[in-house]
């Protein structure tokens, strides 16, 4: 099981600012809890593209390079890099130098997006949105098995056996579907055979179940074995010594975030009722103590046995230090415990099948 971290580097909005005068502020925070997932032994750590003046990540194979040139061990990931509106060239030639510099750690996590702003920004149409995702994930798979393709694009360039470089130290370098509910990009996933990683941002967990058994149903009818694909969730969610302080640092930022984004989607309002259900036992929220947010990753474990979580701590305005608290108490509390029941749990069916 590999746990991390993920986040969008968000800015605070002030008036005439558009978060701009914070942005170094932030990029060297962002820096710091890379180290420190690193340093306290998490397995991943994931930073998501967006191109809005609420988020400093219109690039994030750049931060992930820096972070590589600061960390010894935690692979370094997209979350999500939005294909569609992408150079499939270029995302593989990014991500094949930030392999290269930090050492065969990279991995793209390939998604739609959950905004559009980068569709008219870089002359696409939102009328080709599924379209240009398939066409383009194609071609970086093409790209990612061959140095020299021959391709013909509808939608993207076409290639003669130009050769494509750097070449990346992994070999295939690793390449991840995220969705976020949709039941076509979960079967795309599992025919073509790739990681799946499920964005869990609301309602209980138990509903997204079905989807991951879609997801595997379609790799075995595509032949693959299914049993090998990893699977990941990916949640909001905070860490602090008490549930109490965990509740109270976080709300206020999740409510803002969810709020703003949702006036823009025609959502109402995010309420403390509804914040405090999603924190419950059955919700999707990993918010609360050490013990608490180990008790519902076992939770999620048991819907869906995954292999793989990440948790967007770094939300709004919650304060940089909390962050790094939440990040520590992550890697030297909560996957202690959850790695010491998994070796128990492993020992103890050895020694019933030896009986």
């Amino acid at each position: 099981m590999e746990y991390g971290v993920y986040t969008f580097a968000e800015v605070p909005l002030t008036e005439g600012s558009a978060g701009q005068p914070d942005a170094p502020r932030r990029m060297a925070e962002l820096i710091e809890e890379m180290e420190l997932a690193d340093r306290v032994g998490l397995d991943v750590f994931a930073l998501g593209e967006h191109h809005r003046p609420d988020f400093i990540l219109s690039s994030p194979v750049v931060a992930l390079a820096a972070g590589a040139a600061r960390t010894e061990q935690i692979r370094l990931s997209s979350a999500v890099t939005v294909l569609s509106s992408e150079d499939p060239v270029r995302v593989f030639q990014s991500f094949a130098t930030l392999d290269l510099i930090s050492g065969g750690r990279a991995e793209i996590m390939a998604g739609r997006g959950s905004f559009t702003e980068s569709f008219p920004l870089f002359g696409y149409s939102l009328d080709d949105y599924n379209a240009l995702f398939a066409e383009k994930l194609e071609m970086l798979l093409a790209l990612r098995a061959n140095e020299h393709v021959h391709w013909t694009g509808r939608l993207t360039q076409s290639l003669q056996g130009q050769g494509v470089y750097p070449r990346p130290v992994q070999d295939p370098l690793p390449v991840w579907i995220a969705v976020g509910g949709t039941p076509q990009s979960v079967v795309r996933a599992g025919t073509l055979g790739l990681p799946l990683a499920v964005a869990i941002i609301g309602g209980m967990p138990e509903q997204f179940g079905p989807l991951v058994d879609l997801y595997r149903e379609s790799a075995e009818d595509a032949g693959h074995d299914a049993s090998a694909l990893p699977v990941g969730i990916n949640s909001h969610g905070f860490i602090a010594e008490t549930s109490e302080e965990a509740r109270e640092v976080f709300f206020p930022a999740y409510a803002e975030v969810m709020s703003r984004i949702g006036r823009e989607r025609g959502w109402p309002p995010t309420t403390r009722a509804q914040f405090e259900a999603m924190c419950g036992p059955r919700g999707a929220l990993l918010v609360g103590s050490p013990d608490e947010v180990s008790e519902k990753l076992r939770f999620q474990k048991s819907i869906f046995g995954n292999d793989r979580c990440l948790i967007q701590m770094a939300f709004g305005s919650v304060p940089h230090d909390k962050v790094l608290r939440s990040i520590e108490l992550f890697g030297t509390e909560v996957v202690p415990n959850l790695t010491a029941a998994e070796s128990q749990r492993a020992e103890h069916g050895t020694a019933e099948r030896l009986r």
